[in-house]
């Protein structure tokens, strides 16, 4: 009888799987994160950028100003507490925090906030989660990693020159080789679609269209911007424009855009010449990006024939502006993080190496332990991984589940005290 009455009052069973778009990181995962992340926070620090950090949650009236485009509409809201909630009438005044999408934005609030204090020009780095509510799918989640570099305060491309570097090398750093670097301008862009034309308040549809010209073919571009309604002459000026190279360049050396274009030129030679041959940098004149906060010189980074880039940014001149009350130039560079470790997780480029992973396998009631734990310090010391195990049953069992973790060296210790050196590397 108490059987069926605690039957009754049994809880049902709760559902353990992560919030729909969410995941669990296993740790054979996450230590190819650490590893990435330590990587690339070493090459940007002797690149003389510093580490900086921002709050997950941010004022929504910053996060709902304009600047982060469609993503605006992806925001996490928090709502208000208390009697605030209970108060608010307006279904649009509900939430007064959100959850940041991106790391810029929240970097132009500190840099308001915290401008006296900090050094000029500020080259920061900022690595952490952010939270967009995209419709889940393979390989996207809603809940990721970004990694940026900034530079605030420098007006000259020198700015973009150092960023691109920076961020290729700590992309070779991870094994990552057979990159290319596309570059153009935000300027350059309405220059062309101002030539021609195409009316001035409808740019940025003609740049969403453009913007797919590398995931879809030249007939879809052209049918997407004729159901936008753009003229049928502007469409076939922009297409003829695209395919002729030399009269593009002649156009923006000329009357079209000069001094973006030699503000590209500029940065393509100088990143060129630095990269003696490590990477490559070209011109793309439908490189769009999506942020609408973007003023100037734009760039992505393309690993070997992957369809997507690993690595975007561009100049935002006016956004701190908007919170400081004085415009402050500012670029900024971001690694698609999951993206790098999607390639490392399939293609282990960046594995450690197995002779510096060292585990020690013995019985719980071995009567050696200080001296386990003086080897496993001492071994430390040196700089080694060291995993201390207690002896399975199935002990081959074990010693081959350690060998796949990528211990090279596996030492068991017998009753006397001695080991029995196991493993690829033993």
């Amino acid at each position: 009888m108490s059987d069926a009455r605690s039957a009754k009052t049994r809880e049902p069973k709760l559902d353990t799987s992560p919030p729909r778009g969410m995941r669990d990181v296993l740790p054979d995962e996450v230590e190819v994160r650490d590893r990435a992340i330590a990587t690339i926070l070493d090459v940007y620090r002797r690149h003389g950028f510093q580490r900086i950090e921002t709050p997950a949650v941010e004022n929504i009236k910053l996060l709902t100003r304009g600047e982060g485009g469609e993503n605006e509409k992806l925001i996490f809201k928090i709502l208000k507490r208390g009697e605030k909630l209970t108060a608010a009438r307006d279904p649009e005044d509900l939430a007064d925090l959100g959850l940041r999408f991106d790391l810029t934005i929240p970097l132009a609030r500190y840099y308001a906030n915290n401008h006296a204090r900090l050094p000029q020009p500020l080259k920061a780095i900022q690595i952490g989660s952010v939270w967009r509510a995209e419709r889940p799918q393979h390989g996207r989640f809603r809940q990721f990693t970004q990694c940026d570099i900034d530079i605030l305060g420098v007006s000259s491309e020198i700015a973009e020159i150092e960023l691109i570097l920076a961020t290729a090398d700590a992309l070779l750093s991870l094994g990552l080789a057979d990159l290319t670097v596309r570059v153009n301008d935000r300027r350059i862009l309405a220059a062309i679609a101002r030539r021609c034309g195409f009316a001035e308040g409808r740019f940025d549809s003609v740049f969403i269209a453009l913007d797919k010209l590398d995931k879809v073919d030249t007939a879809g571009v052209i049918r997407e911007l004729e159901v936008a309604g753009h003229p049928a002459q502007a469409i076939g000026e922009l297409m003829g424009l695209l395919e002729d190279a030399h009269g593009l360049s002649r156009f923006l050396a000329g009357g079209g855009e000069p001094a973006a274009w030699q503000g590209l030129q500029r940065i393509s030679d100088t990143v060129a010449a630095s990269a003696a041959g490590r990477f490559r940098i070209a011109f793309d004149p439908t490189l769009v990006r999506g942020m609408a906060y973007y003023t100037g010189p734009i760039f992505e980074i393309r690993y070997a024939d992957s369809a997507s880039s690993i690595a975007g940014g561009g100049r935002y001149d006016r956004m701190i502006g908007r919170l400081l009350g004085r415009d402050v130039p500012a670029t900024g560079f971001s690694i698609g993080f999951e993206r790098v470790i999607g390639i490392l997780t399939e293609r282990p480029v960046a594995s450690a190496d197995a002779a510096d992973r060292l585990a020690i396998v013995f019985d719980e009631d071995t009567s050696h332990l200080a001296a386990i734990l003086e080897r496993a310090r001492e071994d430390r010391g040196k700089g080694h991984v060291v995993l201390l195990e207690l002896k399975r049953k199935n002990l081959g069992r074990q010693l081959q589940d350690l060998e796949t973790r990528g211990f090279g060296r596996i030492g068991i210790v017998g009753h006397d005290g001695t080991y029995e050196w196991r493993g690829p590397k033993a």
